[in-house]
C-alpha cells in the first residue's frame, strides 16, 4: 500500500509540473506575439501614433502606410545619442539607421555611415522615397552622419545633442551639410 501511495504521488507531482509549465510556455508565448505585433493589437495606439507623425511631417494621416516604421521610431524617439551605441541607453546614428532598417525593412546594413553609403544607388533629393537614405558631410570632406528619409522632407536620425528626432533637409544646418541620397541596391 505504501508502494502505491509513493508512485500515486509522484505522478500528481508530475502531472502538476507539466500543467505549470504548459502554462508558463503559453503565456511566454502570447507575449512575444503581443510584442511583435504592437501595431494591430491596440488601435487606439496605433491611432495616436499616425495622429503623431502626420502632424510631425505635416501629411495626412492616411500617407503613413508604413505602421512598423512609426511604431520603430515612436519606440526610439528621444533615445540619447552615443558613439558606438546600440542599445535605448544610447544610439549613434548609424547603429540607429541599421536597427531600423532590419526591423522595420528586414535588411541588414553594417559598417559607418560611409560604408552604408557605398551600398547606395545614387538617388535625386526630388525622387526621395520613405526608406531612402540621406548622408551629410558634417566634421569634413568625408561622410559623417546618416538618416533615414519619410516624406514631405523630413528624415529621423540620431542626433548628438537631441538623441533619435526627426528634422527637416530644409533646415540650414541640414541643408549646410547634405551630401547626397542613396537607395539600398
Amino acid at each position: 500500500m505504501l508502494f502505491i501511495k509513493k508512485h500515486f504521488s509522484l505522478f500528481y507531482f508530475i502531472i502538476g509540473t507539466i500543467i505549470t509549465l504548459s502554462f508558463s510556455a503559453c503565456h511566454s508565448q502570447k507575449e512575444i506575439t503581443k510584442n511583435d505585433e504592437k501595431e494591430s493589437s491596440n488601435p487606439s495606439k496605433t491611432k495616436n501614433i499616425l495622429t503623431k507623425y502626420s502632424q510631425l511631417l505635416n501629411v495626412g494621416e492616411n500617407k503613413l502606410d508604413n505602421k512598423k516604421l512609426y511604431f520603430f521610431i515612436d519606440d526610439w524617439y528621444g533615445t540619447p545619442y552615443k558613439y558606438g551605441g546600440k542599445n535605448k541607453e544610447g544610439i549613434d546614428c548609424s547603429n540607429f539607421v541599421s536597427s531600423l532598417f532590419n526591423e522595420v525593412y528586414k535588411k541588414t546594413l553594417t559598417g559607418n555611415s560611409a560604408s552604408v553609403f557605398n551600398e547606395c544607388k545614387i538617388v535625386s533629393k526630388e525622387n526621395l522615397q520613405e526608406g531612402d537614405l540621406v548622408f551629410f558631410k558634417i566634421e569634413n570632406d568625408n561622410i559623417s552622419h546618416i538618416g533615414v528619409y519619410l516624406q514631405n522632407n523630413k528624415f529621423v536620425h540620431a542626433t548628438v545633442k537631441k538623441g533619435v528626432m526627426i528634422d527637416d533637409l530644409d533646415e540650414p544646418y541640414y541643408k549646410k551639410y547634405f551630401f547626397k541620397a542613396g537607395r539600398i541596391k
